[in-house]
């Protein structure tokens, strides 16, 4: 769908999207850290061939990050004597592990939704925990505010202020077009034609939706032009147009809702291919190219309890790497409590991590990279490419354990919560004398437990893209502002289930549409439906009476 606009839009070429690749572009391309990984040409595969000044950045990296671990390495042979650190052989699943003694959960409030069970909710008081009438009034102050700007700059439509109950008006459509898919926005609007959709112009007209789109605003325009002067400078916030509302949905996401103990970390891609400064190219994920959202979800529901928008480096203090700051930015202990099991994919772990975690009262558990800094790489009993299916090595290290497991590939998963074997089975479908049947094979804990609540399709990301608002906009931040849209939605449908359970995602959706809109599904207008199913019916006749002049008989 598109929403046409009379401002501006200047695509970035070729040149400019060089002009920006730097050290953290190359890592969000390939997955990894610098400050976590030990590089090699062997380890990285550009996702793409790069242009001419690209490749000579990929060259130029590459050769001091090699130079740099070849100075490591010299360094820690040198003082031979002062190493403390001892080389530990694997271990196998006959040998016997201890798990650290287990944390006791102490969460900071009753887990679960932080609502009356007593008390009815409706979808749309459910959704408006996140988009608080406060919050939509802001909303509508600076939406006014920028069409004010661009009238008095010379856009040629009318405008009238727009009120709260207007906005919420809007957002109830924007929530339709996620369930009534057309090919652009005006085709909502057609008449008299076969394909017509008659409800949204019961609600608006559509100059005034479009009107809406153009100017929404999240900052006051005021306000951003004085932090527009500062672009260059440390003191320029690149999320400043999105941070009033996203400051708003982070507060609601942590005070309506407090997770249970298992949570994951991961992270997630805003399709959008404006603002070459920011947007980010991540080739493992099936959304390419966009911002990059860091996400702490319960996983047990997908409910989104923390998120952060990365824009760049600057927005972290330490010099860890961007993948231990993530994760401790997502993780407050004062909001949390102690005892929490934390999972997170093999970009974000490390030893330091889950030492650190372990520390705070975290046990956390997640696959891990064989390069990747202070994870042993002992050869002495290691698994081999020969090894069978279903053969485990282990090492623990302190609260520590590393765990390689031979299944189709070699899986490597490191833990503070398990230990590296219980007895744990999976069945895997093998071929015995051309028929395939199902053998088991030994698994190990920590990969058992991973499984379990890091899934193959995250249930948050799956819920949010059933009905995702997003739509092709001309601005970066409207793209932001659609993504809060598909979180509140969402987090207010688990609430609802969490609550009530009564009701299918499908159903909450169409309910709260109806509520947005100001008319339910049981007093929607009647000729609405009458209307459009006689333009269906009269199409038809045209049909049948085009086909018999033509063929000379009845369709």
């Amino acid at each position: 769908m598109t929403i046409e606009s009379e401002e501006e839009l200047t695509f970035s070429s070729e040149s400019e999207d060089d002009e920006y690749l730097d050290d953290e572009d190359l890592h969000f391309e390939e997955g990894f850290d610098p400050a976590q990984d030990t590089f090699s040409q062997e380890n990285v595969v550009p996702s793409r061939a790069p242009h001419t000044g690209t490749a000579q950045k990929h060259r130029s990296f590459f050769s001091a990050v090699e130079n740099l671990n070849e100075c490591e390495n010299d360094c820690e042979q040198i003082p031979v004597a002062k190493r403390a650190k001892k080389t530990l052989s694997w271990r196998e699943e006959t040998d016997v592990d201890v798990a650290p003694k287990p944390r006791r959960f102490l969460p900071a409030r009753e887990p679960g939704p932080q609502l009356s069970l007593a008390d009815s909710h409706s979808p749309v008081s459910l959704f408006k925990l996140f988009f608080s009438e406060s919050a939509v009034s802001n909303l509508c102050h600076n939406t006014n505010a920028q069409a004010a700007r661009a009238l008095a700059q010379g856009r040629k439509y009318s405008w009238t202020d727009v009120s709260v109950g207007e906005l919420y008006r809007y957002i109830g459509l924007v929530f339709y077009m996620a369930m009534v898919k057309m090919s652009s926005i005006a085709d909502y609007w057609r008449q008299d034609s076969l394909f017509s959709v008659p409800f949204p112009a019961t609600v608006m007209s559509r100059d005034r939706y479009r009107t809406i789109s153009w100017n929404l605003h999240m900052s006051h325009p005021d306000a951003d032009k004085e932090n527009d002067k500062k672009r260059g400078t440390a003191e320029h916030d690149q999320l400043f147009r999105v941070k009033p509302l996203m400051d708003t949905i982070r507060l609601a996401c942590k005070a309506f809702y407090h997770p249970r103990r298992n949570v994951t970390v991961k992270e997630r891609l805003v399709a959008c291919r404006a603002n070459a400064v920011m947007r980010r190219f991540m080739k493992a994920k099936p959304t390419k190219l966009g911002f990059k959202c860091f996400v702490l979800t319960d996983s047990s529901n997908g409910y989104t309890v923390d998120l952060s928008v990365y824009m760049s480096k600057n927005i972290f203090p330490s010099d860890h790497g961007l993948s231990y700051d993530a994760v401790m930015s997502l993780l407050d202990k004062k909001v949390l409590g102690s005892g929490y099991h934390v999972y997170m994919d093999d970009f974000y772990t490390s030893p330091k991590l889950l030492t650190d975690l372990f520390a705070m009262k975290f046990g956390a558990c997640g696959t891990y990279r064989d390069y990747r800094k202070d994870f042993p790489r002992s050869s002495s009993n290691a698994l081999t490419k020969k090894s069978t299916r279903g053969s485990i090595r282990w090492i623990r290290d302190g609260p520590l354990v590393c765990v390689k497991w031979m299944d189709k590939q070699e899986v490597s998963v490191c833990s503070t919560i398990h230990a590296a074997y219980k007895g744990d089975c999976v069945q895997r479908n093998v071929k015995v004398q051309d028929a395939w049947r199902k053998k088991t094979f030994p698994c190990p804990a920590p990969v058992s437990a991973y499984n379990q609540h890091m899934t193959s399709v995250d249930p948050s990301d799956q819920l949010l893209q059933y009905y995702t608002a997003q739509h092709k906009t001309m601005k970066w931040y409207r793209k932001v502002f659609l993504h809060f849209l598909d979180v509140a939605a969402t987090n207010a449908f688990i609430l609802h289930k969490e609550l009530h359970g009564n009701m299918t995602h499908k159903g909450f959706v169409e309910e709260l549409i109806g509520e947005l809109c100001g008319v339910s599904q049981k007093t929607a207008p009647k000729y609405t439906s009458i209307d459009h199913v006689k333009n269906i019916a009269t199409a038809g006749r045209r049909i049948r009476v085009h086909c018999k002049a033509v063929h000379g008989k009845k369709l």
